[in-house]
């Protein structure tokens, strides 16, 4: 049993999803940061010139409740976590897309050794080729 559990934990795919964990943790803190301190004041910007005496999608929402029996139903806050998410979801989504453009703009090394490898077969085709060539000019001119 413990030999089956070594073997699970040292699959590729196991420690895959653990640095995925890792670094998903530390991005986490990047996309907060990110989000208070460059996006959420743009927002807050953009809401104060809109409704005039707000600064936040908070201000602008707490107007958004209801009260029944003496509890307060805040749906208003919903809506603002919902703009939040997604902006903050877009923001992110632009990141990975950036990224992802800039790997496909460079070639991966694999790529790279294959294309390698393919000039030296040409060159190697090419060479027996001449070779062959010179060989059939050498019978016929030698008859």
């Amino acid at each position: 049993m413990i030999k089956e559990f070594k073997e699970f934990i040292m699959r590729g795919n196991v420690l895959d999803l653990a640095v995925g964990v890792i670094i998903g943790g530390a991005f986490t803190g990047i996309v907060t940061k990110l989000t208070e301190n460059l996006i959420t004041p743009l927002i807050s910007l953009v809401i104060s010139l809109i409704f005039p005496g707000s600064t936040n999608v908070d201000d602008v929402t707490k107007s958004l409740s209801f009260t029944v029996n003496g509890v307060e139903f805040n749906y208003g806050s919903v809506i603002s976590a919902i703009i939040t998410f997604l902006i903050t979801a877009f923001v992110l989504f632009m990141i990975i897309k950036g990224v992802n453009k800039a790997n496909r703009m460079v070639p991966k090394k694999e790529e790279q050794e294959e294309i390698v490898e393919e000039i030296e077969t040409t060159e190697v085709i090419l060479q027996d080729i001449r070779q062959l060539l010179s060989e059939q000019n050498e019978k016929t001119s030698g008859k």
